[in-house]
Order: structure tokens, then sequence, then C-alpha cells
């Protein structure tokens, strides 16, 4: 298993950073087939594959995900996907 755990800052209100962090599991249900779930304030992703998290923290998102043996080869174009998103949303 591979794991992705990365930290975005961020300056927006937390209605905005929630818009931002529901279009990047949009993102990632269409491309890796994920279903995504709001629960205690975090967004959480399962697929075929994938475990993980989204925690939107006071200015700044953790990521954090654990890759099955499939998609660990792909980790880093996954992790690549994600790192390029939020910095397109938030700067």
């Amino acid at each position: 298993m591979s794991r992705i755990d990365l930290v975005h800052p961020h300056s927006l209100a937390q209605d905005q950073i929630r818009q931002v962090v529901d279009d990047l599991a949009a993102r990632l249900q269409s491309r890796y087939g994920l279903e995504p779930r709001w629960e205690d304030g975090a967004l959480k992703l399962s697929g075929p594959g994938i475990q993980g998290r989204v925690e939107l923290q006071p200015r700044q998102v953790r990521v954090v995900a654990e890759l099955g043996l499939l998609l660990s080869a792909m980790r880093g174009i996954v992790e690549q996907e994600i790192r390029r998103a939020l910095a397109e949303k938030l700067g």
C-alpha cells in the first residue's frame, strides 16, 4: 500500500473552501470512481483501491489517502493531479 499525505494553504472562507473541495471530489469521482461523503467536517473518499479524506483546517486543506496495490503504481500521477487541482483553485 502507498500513502498520500499533503497539505495546501488557503485563505478562503469556510463555504468557499468547501466548494473547492467538492469540485476536487467531483473530479476524483469522475476519474477514479470514488464515492465522496461529508462526515465530521471532512470529506471521505472511498472507491476501488483508495480510501481517503480531505480535512478542512484553518488556513489549510489536508489530503490523506491510502492507495491499494493497483493505484500504488499510479501514486505520483494521483498526487500530482490533487496538487494541481488545489493549486488551480487555491493559488
